[in-house]
Formats: C-alpha cells, structure tokens, sequence
C-alpha cells in the first residue's frame, strides 16, 4: 500500500512539473510541486552561510501575483501599513495586524474593482501585535484576542463591531523582545475547538543559543498553553526555534504550526517546516534538527534527547520562512482544496539564491498532510524582481482567500472564477 501511494505521488510530481527538493523563485510556477524527505537534507555547511537581504523594489507595470488556472486575483486593500497577521471575523470582517504602526485594522464587504468596501480601524496604541483570536470560537464571539511580543491583551467584541468599546485588557504576560535586541518577536494565538485552552507561540531569543541555564530562553522556543484567563499556564511543546503561526484544523482539533528554522548552517539546511503540534512534543531546536540530526555546533550534547526529536510532517525550502497559515474548510474552491492547508512564505534572507515569496498549498487527505507542497500565488517577476512579501492569510466566509503582503503593504484577494 505504502509503495502505491509513493508511485501515485511520484506521478503526480511528474504530471505537475516538480522542481528538484531544495529549488528557488525559478521553479516557481503555480501549481507546481515540491517534495522535501529527511533523507534529502545536504550536510551542515555544504554551502557557506549566505546573508542576502531582499532588495525590494516598487511593483513593476504589469506585475500581479500568479495563480493556478481558475483563479483571480484581486488587489484588495492598499491602506494597511506593514500588514501581517489576518483573521476573519464570524460576521466576514477582514482584520488586519498592522504591526509597525501597533494597529488592527478592519476591513469589511468588497466594492468596485474588488476593493473593500469599508474599513475603519479596531485599536491602536499596541507594541507590535500579531496574532488575533476570537473567543469563544463559534459564531458569537465576546472578545478579540491580540498577541504582541510581551503580553497578550484582549478587548470586548460583538459581531460586526469595528472600533474597540473598551481599552485592552493585559490577560497573559509572555517572554519579552521586539525587534530592536529582543529576538523573535512574533506571537500567535489559537483556542482550542472547546474553548477550554488558549495556545501561544513564542519565537526563541537568539538563533541557535543553548538554552541550558539560558535565563533569556526560559519559555521561549515553546508553544504555551494556559486557560483563556491567562491561568495555569505551562509548556505544550517545545523546541520550536520560531513557531509563527497556529492554526486549530477544522473537524479534528489538532494544534497546527509554522515553523522558521535555525541560520547559518548553509543554504538548504535546515528546512523550515508545517507540522501537527503534539502535546508535550519536542521538536529539537538548538541540539537537533528534522529527526536526530545533531547540530554541529553542540556535539554530544543531550544524547538523551536525540530519539525523542519529533519529524516534522511537511518540510519547507530551507529559509522561504513560513508566517501564516490557514486550513481551507469549504466553499468555492475546487475540492481538491478542502481541508487542505495554505501558508504564507515571506522569503528568504540567509540564503544565496532567494527562496520563498509565495503563497504554499498543502493537499491533506483527511487529517494527514500528503507530503509535499505546492506553489499556489506566486509574486516574484519571470526576471527576478521581488516587489512582494507575504505575511498573512486567512479565508473569508464566502470562502475567497485573503493574503497580506507587507513588502508593498497591500491585501489582495483569491477568488475562484474557472468552470
């Protein structure tokens, strides 16, 4: 049985146009697809460690990100600064993480030409928020949850609501560290499907720093549970060098994370990740990596460990660096897409040839991901020019796809307009 679907996917590949396993912005064309094994991972430094930040430019005339046959893209919103995280509210509210400026902004219902038809923003005054959660889930949510680097707060909300009616209430504190010195500053938030557990995800401080007697990693690198009163808080999973995003999967309950890999060990090592958080599950940051891998830079250490590492379930281009990510649960899109998984790659800076820049699919076939991966909207031109970075997305009510993109500070919609 193993064999059959292992001749079935790699058919698939063949028929899709499948790129090598540790490929760049060259093979990107939507709909093609990528597989990534442990067996595929290159030696520590087979290539020296690149530093190459993107050069971002303006949109070129005519530049608009690609999607499979079928779909249309529309530019959404132009009004966002620096926007990441996206949620979407019971009623269809479209919220926005402005994280430079510490807003959340709201965007509702679609206008002329596909843009938003209203828009207004939540709060403001916040320290760099990312994550949004919406508590309880269900359709009559009574508060809006926001995660910034060292706490995170929460507001009251009814439906339909498009200011705050009262300041913020601090419910959880969190490690410390924003961008200026304070390592990995990022943090999401999921409830659990019965409303019982709140789950944060809290980045490490440092690249690759033991974490033994390290008072500047002590719950970092962790995925955190605790009551949705902030109590009783513990470590859920840990490991994790920077677990961006959490996503609850539809009709299972099963925890969700994206994952961006430890720097430094060249360019296709390690691959960042998507993967089912266990409970309790380590994940081998800074000792190990994607299994019993030992980091070069720790030999011997934590020996004890070493079997316990848990794989990931889909590995992703070394450095693409995966943000958000949001599960598909029906509407019009083919249905080929439902219950699968869409992510966020927000490109690569550590790596010589860019990687990432992109909009990911991964099939599921029930509650497993199939394997492998898929370019889905792609944004870097034939010629080479990044003018896009996508931080967000989440799918709308009506089941279109919103995606954020903070390189040129835009939200453009996904519609499904094929047969």
């Amino acid at each position: 049985m193993l064999f059959r679907l292992a001749a079935v996917w790699l058919c698939c590949l063949a028929a899709a146009g499948a790129a090598g396993p540790f490929s760049d912005w060259r093979s990107q064309r939507p709909g093609a697809r990528h597989l990534i094994t442990p067996a595929d991972l290159p030696p520590p430094l087979a290539t020296p460690p690149a530093v190459k930040p993107p050069r971002l430019v303006r949109r070129p005339p005519g530049a608009w990100p690609r999607a499979p046959e079928g779909f249309k893209v529309e530019l959404y919103a132009r009004s966002a600064r620096n926007p990441r995280l996206l949620r979407v509210a019971p009623n269809g509210d479209l919220f926005v993480a402005e994280s430079a400026p510490g807003r959340i902004r709201v965007f509702r219902g679609v206008g002329r030409k596909g843009r938003a038809a209203r828009e207004s923003v939540f709060a403001r005054g916040l320290d760099q928020p990312f994550g949004i959660a919406f508590y309880p889930p269900g359709p009559e949510p009574r508060f809006v949850y926001v995660a910034e680097p060292g706490a995170v707060v929460r507001f009251p909300y009814r439906n339909g609501e498009l200011k705050a009616s009262a300041p913020g209430q601090r419910v959880l504190e969190l490690p410390g560290g924003g961008l200026l010195g304070g390592g990995h500053w990022t943090r999401d938030l999921a409830f659990s499907t019965d409303a019982a557990r709140m789950f944060v995800s809290v980045g490490s401080f440092s690249n690759d720093e033991d974490t033994d007697k390290n008072p500047r990693e002590f719950r970092r690198a962790d995925i955190l549970a605790c009551d949705p009163e902030g109590k009783g808080l513990e470590v859920f999973a840990w490991g994790l060098r920077d677990p961006v995003s959490l996503a609850v999967r539809p009709g299972g309950g099963e925890l969700w994370t994206s994952v961006n890999e430890r720097d430094d060990l060249g360019d296709d090592l390690p691959p960042d990740f998507l993967t089912r958080v266990k409970a309790g599950g380590f994940y081998g940051w800074p000792w190990y990596y994607i299994g019993p891998n030992p980091d070069p830079r720790y030999p011997g250490r934590h020996m004890e460990l070493k079997d316990r590492v848990l794989v990931p379930d889909v590995l992703v281009q070394p450095h693409a660096a995966p943000l958000q990510i949001a599960f598909y649960e029906g509407g019009p899109f083919p249905a080929r897409y439902r219950g699968g998984l869409f992510a966020a790659l927000h490109g690569s800076w550590n790596r010589s040839r860019p990687a990432g820049y992109e909009v990911i699919f991964v099939p599921f076939r029930g509650a497993v991901a199939e394997g492998g991966y898929e370019d889905f909207l792609t944004f870097i031109t034939p010629e080479g020019w990044i003018w896009a970075r996508p931080a967000g997305v989440a799918v709308g009510t009506d089941g279109s796809m919103y995606v954020s993109d903070d390189g040129s500070n835009s939200v453009w919609r996904v519609v499904w307009a094929g047969p």
